[in-house]
């Protein structure tokens, strides 16, 4: 039985009221919040504290054999992004790390490799969503990251199969460099989602043999909210089955979305009930999923809910400023000192790991470790 092992979300703790947008910039806005990076969190950042809570939540004994990592907005180009997430995670050498990037499908591609190979897969997406000032893109955007565990092992969730539909159609880009995503016409993509989202729906439910009265949820995701809302009304599915999206309290959160509100979807589901999933990015691609007995005893570290839940305001200057839109005065200190790989690589340990070590005299733990410290100690997650 192939399926989920275990699933998290992370959502920033920083959150910006939409109202706040359009009387600082004349235009905007809206209602709720959106959820903030701080300004020393990014896409690798929030991806491996998904990661971390999904294998604190998996059984014990948990290995994992592959690393993807999925995001549109990568701290770094050329070099790979997974490879941080895995050294910030202890795994061991021969567990490959790799990135999927480039579009917000890529994260659902990731996630369909998973389900449809073989050993156990760390998937983690994350994204970083920013936009003009006074932009659709600003206000309805949002940060996060999630991770999914997927494997053969004792499952929360099997997975039953799915479908995908695809066409080449121009709806959303951003060309790189450049903070800005474009968007064509919103009635255009209204007229080439759905289709497409009803494509995929229909196909997978047939070849998985359950009919429409058999879903117990509905996530739906997409950076076409049109698009999604007129879709959500073409499936057949009564009011109270699909899940909410978080658009009013987190945001669109991009290529972190649908495994965000899959993991939310899963944290409050029961033994036996059906989870599908339907995401619009450039196509659409639809999952199922039936709960096992084994979800009964998962218990999540810190629920999506529980994220949502205490986030605390973040002005919107400084949420410019944190961003680079809006320049400030940095704080008065030196300069930074030059990286150094050589220097990075003698002490990933401690410097990804939060591994310190014991002083040799006072045996009390240490960080950074001393060049005579001994005996290694795990210091991440110690109360």
């Amino acid at each position: 039985m192939r399926g989920i092992v275990s699933a998290a979300g992370y959502v920033p703790r920083g959150r910006l009221d939409r109202s706040t947008i359009a009387p600082f910039v004349g235009q905007g806005g809206g209602r709720g919040t959106r959820a903030v990076a701080s300004y020393d969190e990014d896409t690798t950042t929030m991806g491996f504290e998904a990661a971390r809570l999904a294998l604190k939540s998996a059984p014990d004994g948990t290995a994992v054999d592959s690393l993807w990592f999925s995001t549109v907005a990568p701290g770094y180009l050329d070099k790979t992004n997974a490879t941080t997430i895995h050294a910030a995670l202890r795994l061991d050498h021969d567990v490959r790390a790799a990135d999927f990037g480039g579009a917000t499908r890529s994260a659902v591609a990731a996630l369909a490799a998973a389900l449809n190979g073989t050993g156990t897969d760390l998937v983690v997406s994350a994204d970083l969503r920013t936009g003009l000032p006074g932009s659709s893109d600003e206000a309805s955007g949002g940060d996060g990251a999630a991770a999914v565990v997927v494997g053969d092992g004792p499952v929360i969730a099997e997975y039953l199969g799915g479908a995908c539909a695809t066409e080449e159609f121009v709806d959303q880009w951003r060309t790189p460099g450049d903070m800005r995503t474009k968007h064509w016409e919103e009635r255009f993509g209204e007229t080439k989602y759905v289709p497409l989202g009803e494509q995929a729906w229909r196909e997978g439910l047939k070849s998985v043999g359950l009919t429409v009265e058999d879903v117990t949820t509905v996530v739906v995701s997409g950076s076409h909210a049109r698009a999604v809302r007129s879709t959500v009304n073409r499936l057949g599915v009564a009011k109270g089955v699909v899940a909410d999206d978080l658009s009013a309290t987190v945001g669109n959160t991009g290529a972190a979305h649908p495994a965000l509100l899959l993991a939310r979807a899963l944290e409050s589901a029961e033994a036996g009930q059906v989870i599908a999933l339907l995401s619009l990015n450039d196509g659409a691609d639809a999952f199922f999923f039936r709960t096992t007995d084994a979800i009964a005893s998962w218990q999540p570290v810190r629920s999506v809910d529980v994220q949502v839940a205490t986030g605390k305001e973040t002005p919107y200057g400084k949420f410019l400023s944190w961003r680079g839109v809006l320049q400030v005065e940095p704080p008065r200190r030196p300069e930074p000192t030059r990286i150094s790989a050589s220097a990075a690589g003698r002490n990933e340990d401690w410097k990804y790991g939060f591994v310190g070590r014991r002083n040799p005299d006072t045996n009390e733990p240490q960080l950074p470790p001393l060049p005579q410290s001994r005996d290694a100690v795990p210091m991440a997650d110690v109360a």
